[in-house]
Parts: C-alpha cells; sequence; structure tokens
C-alpha cells in the first residue's frame, strides 16, 4: 500500500511538471498589459493595441540599437491578422539581434514563438534584390478572440539620417504609445508633430520620451485620407549643436541642403556615351517638335523593364541611381534608374531637366515643415519646356522657368498627364542650389474625361439592346488601360460583363472591342449588349426604366450621416447620351425633373428630351480635386445623394 501511494504521488509531480513544461511563460510586461481591462468598443473593432513602444538608444558614432514592445488583444475573429510580429532591417547596416513573440490564451496558458518560428525574407518580393529584409513570426494561425499576443524584437542599426519618425498607431485603439530616445552626453533632439496639437517630449537627461495613451479607433470612411494623414504621429531629428559635429551627421535644417545632398547622388550618374546619343538620336529621328521629341525619349524609357537591384543602401545608394550607361545596356531599372537615363538621354538633345523626390501613393504624406530625404519613396523628372509646349502637368520654377513633370515609371501615364496620385503632391525638385520643394500640379477635371453614347432599343415586352462608346482621355483612360493590361482577355470580358450587368440584370454582352491608345492619352471602348425585362411592364399599359442604365464606374457612394474625416476628391469629368428609341404604340406619360447642382467642389446636371419617338437623356458631372473638411461633409453628401437619386429615377411610358 505504501508503495503505491508513493506511486501516486511521484506521478502527480511528474503531471504537474508536464503540466508547466506544456506552457511557457510571457514576460513582466506582456502579463502587466495583458492585465489592463480594455474599454468597450463597438462590434467592428477587431482588436486592440495594449501597448506599442519603441525605444531608440544612440551611441556616439550615431550608431542605434532599437528596442520594439508591442502588445495586441484580439477582440473578434476577424482580428486574428494582427497577431503578427514584423521587423525591417538593412543587411548591410543593421540586423535584427532578437525577435520572440508570445500568445496567451484566456485560460492563462503561454506559447513562445522564438527562432524556430521566424520569417526572414525580402522586403519587397517583387524586387529581384533589395538590402531591405523583414523578420516575420506569425501566429495568426494560433490566435482567436480573446487572446493577447505580443511581441519584442531589439535590432541595431546605423541610420543613413539622424531622423527618425514615428507613428502612434494605426486604424486600431491603442491604450498606450510611446517612443524614447536615449542620445550620447550633449546631444538635443527636436519633433514636429503632425495630426494634433504640438507633443512636447518629457525629457530626463539625456532621454527624451514622447507618450500619448487611449487613441481611439480611426475608421476606415469612404475617400478617406490615408493613415498617416489622420493618426498622430512626430518626425524626430536628433543632432550635437555644433557646426563640425553637423558635417559628420546628416541632418537637414533647409529643403535647399536636402537638394544639394541629393545632387551630389545623381549628377555623376547623368553622363552620355556614344551608346546614348545614338539612342536619343535614333528615338527621336521622326520627331518633328520640342513636344515630340520628349515624347519618343519618355515612351521608350517608360517600356524598359522596372527592376529594382540597390546595393549599399545604408550608405546612401538608395537615393543614388545606376549610371545611364549601364541602365541602357542592361535595359532595366527602377523609378530614379528610369528618371536618370531619361534625364541623360536629353542632354544630349539639349533639353535639360531635373530629377523629382516624391512620395507616390499618397498627395499629402510629405511634409514642408521637414526637411528630410527620408520623406520621399518615388522619383520622377521635371523637364524644363519652352513656352510653345503647352500641357496641364506644367509648373513654373523661379529660376528653373517652366517645368513639365513626367512620371518616367508609370507606362500606363503618357508625357504630359500626371498619375492621379501625384497630383498636388510636396516634390523637391532636386537641382543644387536652386532646389526647391514644390507643388505638383492638380489637372483640371476636363484633362480627365470620360464620354459616353449609348444608344438603346426598347421594345413593348421591355427588353433592350443597346450600344454603348466609350471615349476616355486623361487619368480615366489611364485607369481604363490599367485594367486592359493587367486581365486576361476573359477577365477583362468578365469585368465589363458585371459592370454592365449591374445596371441591366442578367444583361448579355454580344461585342466587346477596347482600343488602346497610349500616346495620345486615349481609351475607347465599344459595347453591344442586350437584357430581357430591363423595363419593367406594369398592367400592361405602363412601362417603367431608368435612362442610366449603366452605372459610372468611379461612383461614390456617401450614405453616412455622420463622418470623423475629411472627403479627398479627385479630378474627373463625366458626360453622358443615352438615346431610347421607344417602342411603338407608347408615349413618355412621366419625365423626372432635370438635376442642376452647383458647389464649389464640383457641378452635375441632367436633362431629358422627347423627340420624333425617341427619348434624350442627358448627365454631366465635373469634380475638382480637393479635400473637404468633415465640417462640409453634410453638403458633400447631400451633393452625391441627390446625384444617386437623379440617377435611379425612373422614366414612365404609357400605351396610347
Amino acid at each position: 500500500m505504501r508503495l503505491r501511494i508513493l506511486s501516486l504521488s511521484l506521478l502527480v509531480v511528474i503531471g504537474a511538471v508536464g503540466a508547466r513544461a506544456a506552457g511557457d511563460e510571457a514576460p513582466p510586461w506582456l502579463q502587466q498589459a495583458a492585465a489592463v481591462k480594455v474599454p468597450t468598443y463597438d462590434k467592428d473593432v477587431s482588436a486592440v493595441v495594449l501597448r506599442k513602444e519603441q525605444s531608440v538608444a544612440v551611441s556616439d558614432d550615431g550608431r542605434t540599437t532599437t528596442t520594439t514592445t508591442y502588445a495586441v488583444r484580439i477582440l473578434a475573429r476577424e482580428g486574428r491578422s494582427e497577431a503578427t510580429a514584423f521587423e525591417v532591417y538593412l543587411t548591410n547596416s543593421g540586423k535584427v539581434r532578437e525577435l520572440n513573440a508570445w500568445l496567451i490564451r484566456p485560460n492563462g496558458f503561454v506559447k513562445k514563438y522564438g527562432k524556430d518560428q521566424r520569417i526572414d525574407r525580402i522586403m519587397d518580393p517583387n524586387d529581384i534584390y533589395n538590402e531591405y529584409r523583414v523578420m516575420i513570426i506569425d501566429a495568426s494561425d494560433d490566435a482567436d478572440a480573446g487572446v493577447v499576443f505580443g511581441y519584442q524584437a531589439i535590432s541595431e542599426s546605423r541610420p543613413l539620417f539622424d531622423q527618425d519618425r514615428w507613428l502612434f498607431q494605426d486604424h486600431l485603439p491603442t491604450l498606450v504609445s510611446r517612443y524614447s530616445l536615449t542620445l550620447p552626453t550633449n546631444w538635443k533632439a527636436t519633433s514636429i508633430t503632425f495630426n494634433r496639437e504640438k507633443l512636447e517630449p518629457a525629457v530626463t537627461g539625456s532621454v527624451y520620451s514622447w507618450e500619448l495613451r487611449d487613441l481611439p479607433p480611426i475608421r476606415e470612411e469612404p475617400a478617406s485620407p490615408k493613415i498617416t494623414n489622420l493618426a498622430p504621429r512626430i518626425a524626430i531629428t536628433y543632432f550635437l549643436p555644433e557646426s563640425d559635429a553637423l558635417s559628420r551627421f546628416r541632418t537637414f535644417e533647409s529643403w535647399t541642403q536636402v537638394s544639394r545632398w541629393a545632387t551630389a547622388l545623381h549628377d555623376p550618374q547623368a553622363l552620355a556615351d556614344d551608346a546614348i546619343v545614338a539612342k536619343a538620336r535614333e528615338l527621336t529621328a521622326n520627331a518633328k517638335t520640342e513636344f515630340e521629341r520628349i515624347q519618343a525619349v519618355g515612351k521608350y524609357v517608360q517600356n524598359l523593364q522596372y527592376i529594382s537591384i540597390d546595393i549599399g543602401v545604408g550608405r546612401g545608394n538608395g537615393y543614388k541611381p545606376h549610371a545611364a550607361t549601364q541602365v541602357l545596356a542592361k535595359s532595366y531599372g527602377d523609378c530614379k534608374d528610369k528618371a536618370n537615363l531619361m534625364r541623360t538621354m536629353l542632354q544630349t538633345l539639349n533639353i535639360a531637366s531635373y530629377p523629382v523626390a516624391i512620395y507616390s501613393g499618397d498627395p499629402n504624406h510629405v511634409k514642408e515643415e521637414w526637411p528630410s530625404p527620408d520623406q520621399f519613396n518615388h522619383v520622377i523628372l521635371a523637364v524644363k519646356v519652352s513656352d510653345a509646349i503647352q500641357a496641364n502637368p506644367i509648373i513654373q520654377h523661379k529660376t528653373l522657368g517652366r517645368l513639365l513633370i513626367f512620371d518616367a515609371t508609370d507606362e500606363n501615364t503618357p508625357v504630359g498627364d500626371l498619375p492621379e496620385h501625384e497630383q498636388g503632391s510636396f516634390a523637391l525638385i532636386i537641382a543644387g542650389d536652386a532646389g526647391q520643394l514644390m507643388r505638383m500640379p492638380v489637372l483640371p477635371p476636363e484633362s480627365s474625361h470620360l464620354e459616353r453614347q449609348t444608344d438603346v432599343v426598347l421594345t413593348a415586352d421591355g427588353s433592350i439592346s443597346a450600344n454603348l462608346k466609350e471615349r476616355s482621355i486623361g487619368q480615366t483612360a489611364v485607369t481604363e488601360r490599367r485594367y486592359f493590361r493587367g486581365l486576361s482577355s476573359a477577365q477583362y470580358k468578365s469585368m465589363i460583363e458585371n459592370w454592365v450587368a449591374r445596371g441591366a440584370t442578367a444583361a448579355r454582352v454580344s461585342k466587346l472591342l477596347p482600343s488602346d491608345d497610349a500616346n495620345g492619352s486615349r481609351f475607347d471602348l465599344d459595347v453591344d449588349f442586350t437584357a430581357a425585362a430591363y423595363a419593367q411592364l406594369m398592367q400592361d399599359r405602363l412601362l417603367v426604366f431608368k435612362p442610366a442604365i449603366v452605372s459610372r464606374r468611379e461612383a461614390l457612394l456617401l450614405t453616412e450621416p455622420i463622418r470623423k474625416h475629411p472627403v479627398v476628391l479627385d479630378s474627373y469629368a463625366f458626360t453622358e447620351t443615352v438615346k431610347v428609341k421607344l417602342p411603338a404604340g407608347f408615349d413618355v406619360d412621366e419625365l423626372p425633373d432635370a438635376v442642376n447642382l452647383e458647389a464649389s467642389f464640383g457641378s452635375y446636371k441632367t436633362s431629358y428630351e422627347v423627340k420624333s419617338g425617341e427619348l434624350v437623356y442627358r448627365r454631366t458631372l465635373a469634380q475638382r480635386a480637393g479635400t473637404i473638411p468633415v465640417d462640409k461633409y453634410n453638403s458633400v453628401r447631400t451633393f452625391f445623394e441627390k446625384i444617386r437619386a437623379a440617377e435611379q429615377s425612373p422614366v414612365v411610358l404609357a400605351r396610347k
């Protein structure tokens, strides 16, 4: 009996040890974060960030050691993807020293993720070679509502600039967000705050700390600014306040200084050889005007394969183009390589041009108050042109003269046009002492125009047969071209069929004829389709139908009664004429009222005319680019609600 009791006791002990071994231990900071009581949020909030912190320690030689600490509670199954750790680094100037993660289940069970769960891959999978890499721990498969996920990373780096940025939150609510900076003796730090009132750091000795608490969720809304223009963020510059130190470490007090720095990287790479001279002459052999010469070179450079190979990024080579001779010889390059090759070719034709640093993807990203190359992610070109060239994307520089802005990378946007997401951006003209941060042009609505003609035959049973012709120019044509080139024939046809069927249920497309004229910045589309019972036959005497048969693909729906963020509108113009041949034996019994809307951001009109057995319906929209503040939201919503109501309004026919 005594032996049996001892055996049972031993089993209990072994079992207890096994239970502890089955679960790992979370670090104290994560246990503390997990114990915090979380406020109650709306059901659409899938997670809440408990702690978001970055501590940066700077050494005397400018090297940094960064500790990142992050904890998030998953509130709904839709938030599982938040249980992921990311740490970015540069292979030649930094490394991730540690990356560990933990997941705490509601029952207290802890799972640790370490070296065996890390994935180390190139930052941008589209690049053949990129020194930017990211180390990832993905625990989303193990996560569910109620769990807490946290990670800690320690990385080392030698930043190219003595500057840094901190975004206090993304869309998720955040309980504590903190950025701290530990500097060597006698160093100082300054900061600029964006998207909220000035946030002053708490300073203890050489440690600067910026902290915000209880940040509410930032809800996604239609036509909303990017998160970096909504969430609070800071830009930090640190330095040793002595002139000799400023020459050793990279800080910038003005955009002219940034221009000088970038010019020293770009100019030596823009030297032509015989091959470049010959290629430029070949491309422009048939060009009769200055614009045609620029157009010929631009088209060639845009069609070169985009491949990014950056070596020595930590030494500034991420901002330095490859030599133009090398890019021509290899027939590929990234944005700065393409801009540099075009610049070099134009030089051989006695046409001056300048690199332009810009942020692609958000026209409001770059802030004038913070001179830093770190604000840009793209390079385009400014071509000096004579008064003979009249084109929309031209700006006037105080010393360089008239500059035609062109993106040598975007193969869908020809010379004389500018990608929509770059219009209105602050961008840096890189031209030594003449360099200047300038606002890029915003093109007028008529430069991005869609004209549609729809001829319809309506029968007495309500079916229709229709021929639709669209003629697009500018950025509207670019959007159509991007779909056409990016999809297979079957995918493109399916997309058009689905679009037509949204307006005319069960429509059958019998002809689809796209025509792309990239040089002329045009895209044409002809579609024939039929739809049974499009018009509703009522009591065998009335036919009811909407003359706006197919929708505007860019239509903006603003249905919420209140809004928290501004409305961002693009420049756009639309005109449609619908001619409906009425069935024999029917007359128009009721027409909607004509609509005439005028606002600071756009105009919209509809009209109806009946003549010789045909109904002619016209609608036009001119929308101007701009950001409408929240306090003007009701006027924007009312404007688009009236448009929607007008386009849903039916025509009623009656038997004679």
